[in-house]
Formats: C-alpha cells, structure tokens, sequence
C-alpha cells in the first residue's frame, strides 16, 4: 500500500518513495518564519527500554482543545489563529509493548529549532513536539526528524470524515464517528478506532492502532462505547 511504503521510508527502510505533508487536518497553514526550540523535558516518569509489539497515533481534536485556551498564550500557535484553524492535530505516535507497558524515556538528543518549526503545522505547540520526541519517539526512531517524518506519513495515509456535519447529527455516537472514519479511510478497521471522549461526553482524542509493522490492528482499549453518546465542538 502507498501509506505503507512511505511510513517505511520515513522511517529509513526503504529509498524515499512518497511522501505526506507534515500538516495536519487544516486547509492553510502559515509556518512563522522562526521559533525556539525548548529544552527537553524532565522525565515524569521511569526510563523503560522495553521491545515494541506495536503503536498507537493519538490525534486530539484542536476545537475542544482550545475552548477553554484561546487566551493562553502557551497555546498561542494551535488555538491564536496565527497558524490556522486546526481539527485534528497529532498528539503523538506512541510505541507499545504490553498492555499497560510501553517505552519511554530513551536517550534523546535535542530537537532543532528547524525542525520544529517545520512541524508546527502537524503538532502545533513546540512544547509538545519536544516533549512527544523525549517521552516517545527516542525509543522508536533515531532523530526528532525520522520520528516526525514517520508520524506525518501515518497521518497523511488517514482520510477525516465531515466532522462539522456529524457534530450536527442528532443523536451522534462513538459508533457513528468510527463509521464515518472508516468510511472515508477504507484500509480502517472500527476496530483499530479508539474514541476518547471527556466526562461530559465531549470527543477530545481519535487514537489509531497499528502492529507492529504499522498494520492497522485491534485496540486493546476502544475508549467510549459504539453505543455511547458524542458530542463534537465546532469551535467559535
């Protein structure tokens, strides 16, 4: 598959073959012509050097994100409108062991300034991309920018349904959205679907599932119910 081989050659298996923009769902996106790079974080939790058995890309939905946040200026870049208006954005691609078990923490060097910046239009905080590259993606690429690139193509090989029209359907579930996912991206199974809502039912996070060799595969925690009501945020 097209997806498939541009994530291996993002991930340096294979000579470049394809690419995807590192953007994520937003029709224009004004990169600024320069950025900070923050320092990385300081781990919040124990270094974990455990084998990958698969990964999960978590995609937040930037409305709900930021309606409580168009203020913040820490969140000046996703919710300012200086970038665009975002839906979905990349929250992270995460490598898994088992359950309740995943990598994290493995040496990492610091990200470029560059590299941030070039990246702004798929994960919209420099925070978050540093702190994403430390947690994560040292544990599963050997650069920020192989980590970036493969986390792009699995973004790109994804396809988003109306999400203003199904915010307006009556009666909306966590089943219809991931009907409506696996609609407009066909190689999707519901089932590698999970959908993360908050305690007022508000829809907040898509995640992915993959195996191993990127394959989409079973979420072992689907997240809400398919019976479960949704409501989804248009923003102002």
């Amino acid at each position: 598959m097209k997806w498939a081989r541009a994530l291996s050659a993002a991930l340096g298996l294979l000579p470049l073959a394809a690419t995807f923009p590192a953007q994520a769902e937003v029709p224009s996106c004004r990169l600024p012509p320069q950025v900070t790079a923050p320092a990385l974080p300081a781990p919040d939790g124990p270094r974990r050097a455990l084998p990958i058995a698969g990964y999960t890309l978590a995609l937040s939905w930037s409305p709900e994100y930021c309606r409580t946040r168009g203020r913040d200026p820490r969140a000046a870049f996703q919710c300012g409108g200086e970038l665009g208006r975002f839906g979905f954005i990349l929250h992270g691609l995460w490598p898994e062991s088992s359950p309740g078990q995943w990598p994290q923490w493995c040496a990492a060097r610091p990200v470029p300034a560059e590299t941030v910046r070039r990246n702004l239009c798929l994960m919209p905080s420099p925070d978050l991309i540093t702190h994403e590259w430390a947690k994560h993606g040292a544990c599963m690429a050997r650069t920020p920018e192989g980590y970036l690139r493969a986390s792009a193509a699995l973004v790109g090989s994804l396809r988003f349904p109306d999400m203003i029209g199904l915010s307006r359907r009556p009666g909306l579930t966590a089943g219809d959205l991931r009907a409506a996912l696996r609609k407009a991206t066909p190689f999707l199974p519901v089932s590698a679907i999970r959908v993360k809502a908050n305690q007022r039912g508000w829809l907040q996070e898509l995640h992915v599932c993959y195996d191993k060799g990127f394959m989409p595969a079973p979420c072992a925690d689907r997240g809400a119910e398919d019976s479960a009501p949704l409501k989804i945020w248009r923003g102002s």
